[in-house]
């Protein structure tokens, strides 16, 4: 007898029963008024702990200054791919800058860091290479991995012995082999070892890929980030970095040899065929970059931000992991149902604070994520800690 084939409305709908069920099933939510760490959440304000605007820029009157000057005098659309007529000065003029700002040969824009790492990753490597993943990497490098089709070794999170011996037994072996990180990984906030990564790499002739999402603009004495952090600036191959974290705005760069960035041009799929991204979104970018350059005290602020909320965490009996100013701060909570139920709390005291949960971190390590920003005021930290302690206490100490 012929099986009964479900519905497509059917057949997903069960599947959001099962991720209702397990506490995974996700919904969006509006978000606007965006002021400094303030926003608006069904009609009333709440404080933002959730967001990646760690510099305070996205709401910025000097980038929405940018745009406005650049839709004066351009279209609002690219109106083509940046192969065909969609190059505009402005993402020229934005890519010079952040090739200068990274102290690299030159820079290429993306749509966004998932576009970048989908379409990069497999412009790079292929059939014959082999590709050695930190286990804890982000999903847009994950997907990268798997479409280049190389093999991929996952290398146990910051592990650069296990590294170096799969590399040392790899020797030989393939035609191109690239080591794939996160700069700072976004789930728990600690830094790759990029120091010890580099030497063991360059030793191995292995190439090197530093997904900087979260480190752009934050990480380093003047804000270059990781590479600047750990002293290996010109040493990583590739870098990639976002717009839309620390800057602001929105979309993505690689960063690294003139080489790399004109094959890029032509074999990453990511950049070939699609539209160019709007050129008042890459004058935006140009001011949030000098703004970031020149004001060093929003770096400042925000470390100081997360010492404090660091400080506090440790004062209520929770294991803080991550260095002392990192501005991603996670609150493990462990049930994915009772995670959700904290953020929810926090959202009635009026606190914006994101409940992560699997696929995007393993199986019973879902947690609380607290993100600084410069924009944070002290007693707005006290008060979220207060508000943690009341809907999310600290495990009872083992025996």
């Amino acid at each position: 007898m012929r099986e009964t084939t479900l519905s497509v409305d059917a057949a997903l709908a069960d599947e959001l029963a099962a991720l209702e069920h397990a506490g995974l099933r996700r919904s969006l939510r509006a978000v606007s008024g965006r002021h400094g760490a303030h926003v608006r959440i069904d009609g009333r304000t709440v404080v933002d702990f959730s967001s990646n605007d760690y510099l305070g820029l996205a709401g910025d009157p000097r980038l929405a200054a940018a745009v406005s000057a650049a839709l004066a005098d351009g279209p609002v659309g690219a109106g083509a791919a940046r192969l065909i007529s969609g190059t505009d000065p402005r993402h020229q003029a934005l890519e010079r800058a952040l090739a200068s700002f990274k102290r690299t040969e030159a820079a290429c824009l993306f749509g966004s860091g998932y576009l970048a790492n989908v379409g990069v990753i497999p412009a790079l490597v292929g059939r014959r290479d082999v590709i050695y993943a930190d286990a804890l990497n982000h999903a847009s490098l994950i997907d990268g991995c798997r479409l280049s089709r190389a093999e991929v070794r996952t290398v146990p999170h910051g592990d650069v012995g296990a590294l170096a011996e799969l590399l040392a037994a790899d020797r030989g072996r393939f035609r191109r082999r690239l080591v794939v990180v996160d700069g700072v990984f976004s789930m728990d906030g600690d830094l790759c070892p990029l120091f010890d990564l580099v030497a063991v790499a360059r030793a191995e002739d292995a190439w090197t890929y530093v997904d900087d999402a979260h480190g752009t603009g934050v990480i380093g004495a003047t804000g270059r980030g990781s590479a600047e952090h750990w002293g290996v600036e010109g040493e990583v191959d590739i870098v990639m970095g976002t717009l839309g974290k620390a800057l602001g705005t929105a979309g993505a760069f690689i960063a690294g040899s003139r080489t790399l960035v004109d094959h890029l041009t032509n074999r990453a799929r990511t950049f070939v065929y699609t539209t160019a991204s709007p050129p008042s979104l890459a004058a935006a970018a140009i001011e949030a970059l000098r703004i970031a350059t020149h004001e060093p005290e929003r770096r400042d602020r925000l470390r100081a931000a997360a010492r404090r909320m660091r400080a506090g965490l440790r004062a209520l009996g929770h294991d803080v992991t991550g260095p002392d100013d990192g501005h991603i701060v996670p609150v493990p909570i462990g049930d994915s149902a009772r995670t959700v139920a904290a953020g929810a709390a926090l959202a009635a005291r009026g606190f914006l604070v994101g409940a992560v949960r699997p696929p995007t971190v393993p199986t019973g390590t879902a947690r609380l994520r607290v993100t600084l920003s410069a924009a944070h005021e002290p007693d707005e930290i006290d008060d979220l800690l207060q508000a943690i302690a009341d809907v999310a206490p600290p495990p009872p100490a083992r025996a």
